[in-house]
């Protein structure tokens, strides 16, 4: 179907501009009849060669779902039909990518299909939660509710994956920069000071011996040591893509201090989140636990949550396997079994994970406040062994010389 860029007035006499698909020009000014916008230019739009190159179009960002979501939840909260309120969410969209998706959605309504099913055709931008959640709100008539909870949703687990991506790039950055300093310097720099002591006319220390031969190692053997790295990331990601080494991974992680108990709240936060967030909507139990146990992120967790669906279809509780499997804390256990016995679960789900929510700021401060001292006495002691190794021939040299 070809594409028409148009511009015209709307009833406030605001110019205003877009693109469509459609049959015809005609098709066109029916369009913006409906959404009351006088026609001033229609024209056909010139291809673009680059189109169809996938890895050349705008990329939809988390950022651009949240901002629609919040969006069209205001829109169906004022009573804005759903095909309208896309179609002006279509006009405002800056993201040519994302603009024609939501056109496509658009399309697939008023062809007569559900919401639910529109957002479906597009699997890598709109997950099963976010799909689950429409499907509920269209059977049971709250859609406004739930494309408000939804948006809130999608706000809190950016902003937890934000805290968690922050904890993370600080030891990184400072690994890759310190590791390319330490490159330089064995590379560049120590064949300087080797080419000095050609001449020292006696032994070298032996810290200064090993510097020099790891130096020798490193310049000559680069391409080797590049390829035996990319090598074991390679069958590290390989290794982890296996269910039993992914197994053999998650649990080593769970045991590790700090990071492993970060990993426990952040998956169980993420999982009442979701959980709660699906049954308040009016998701099926069943359904969201297979949902919610896919947020978890870790495979220890899952087989935890997989349990606790096999109790629910016995037709036990929730709270009984997850205090069992010693993965989660008594205390959540807990709160769970009073949300089960008060019949507001998804209102308790919801108190776990802004307590851990909490948790996992605490624990995203602490990891960052002990890494910070030990990267620094780590690279301290390793840049500085290196400066005085190489300073210790020319300590020789100064006694010689004074002496």
């Amino acid at each position: 179907m070809p594409e028409f860029e148009w511009s015209g007035k709307n009833r406030a006499g605001v110019i205003q501009k877009g693109e469509i698909e459609a049959a015809s020009v005609q098709a066109v000014k029916v369009h913006l009849s409906r959404i009351r916008v006088t026609p001033i230019k229609i024209r056909k739009k010139s291809k673009d060669l680059l189109a169809n190159i996938s890895f050349l179009q705008q990329k939809v960002t988390e950022k651009d779902i949240i901002l629609f979501t919040r969006q069209f939840s205001t829109m169906i909260d004022a009573g804005i039909p759903i095909v309208q309120g896309l179609d002006i969410l279509i006009i405002q969209q800056e993201n040519k990518t994302f603009k024609k998706i939501l056109q496509e959605i658009k399309d697939s309504v008023e062809s007569g299909a559900t919401l639910a099913d529109s957002f479906k055709r597009f699997p890598k931008l709109f997950d099963d939660i976010f799909i689950n959640m429409i499907s509920a709100g269209e059977t049971g008539g709250v859609l406004d509710t739930i494309f408000r909870r939804l948006s809130a949703y999608l706000e809190k687990t950016a902003k937890l994956k934000s805290k968690v991506k922050g904890a993370m790039t600080y030891p990184l950055v400072t690994m890759i920069v310190a590791l390319l300093v330490l490159a330089v310097i064995l590379i560049f720099v120590i064949p300087v000071f080797q080419q000095m002591f050609s001449d020292f006319g006696r032994e070298l220390p032996l810290p200064t011996r090993i510097v020099i031969a790891l130096s020798e190692l490193f310049k000559n053997n680069i391409h080797y040591i590049l390829g035996v790295m990319l090598v074991l990331i390679l069958a590290l990601r390989k290794f982890y893509k296996n269910p039993k080494g992914r197994i053999i991974v998650d649990t080593l992680l769970l045991r590790l201090p700090v990071v492993g108990m970060l990993i426990r709240k952040i998956a169980i936060a993420k999982f009442s989140r979701t959980m709660g967030t699906l049954l308040a909507c009016g998701v099926a139990i069943l359904d969201a636990l297979d949902i919610s146990l896919k947020t978890a992120g870790n495979k220890i967790i899952e087989k935890a949550l997989t349990a606790v669906r096999t109790s629910i279809m016995e037709g036990h509780t929730i709270a009984g396997p997850l205090s069992e499997s010693q993965v989660f804390p008594p205390m959540v256990s807990q709160m769970i079994s009073v949300g089960e016995t008060t019949g507001a679960l998804d209102n308790m789900l919801a108190k776990v994970a802004d307590f851990y929510d909490e948790e996992v700021d605490q624990a995203v401060e602490n990891l960052t406040s002990l890494i910070e001292p030990v990267m620094i006495v780590f690279w301290g002691v390793l840049i500085g062994g290196l400066v005085i190794a190489m300073y210790l021939p020319v300590f020789e040299m100064a006694k010689v010389v004074t002496g």
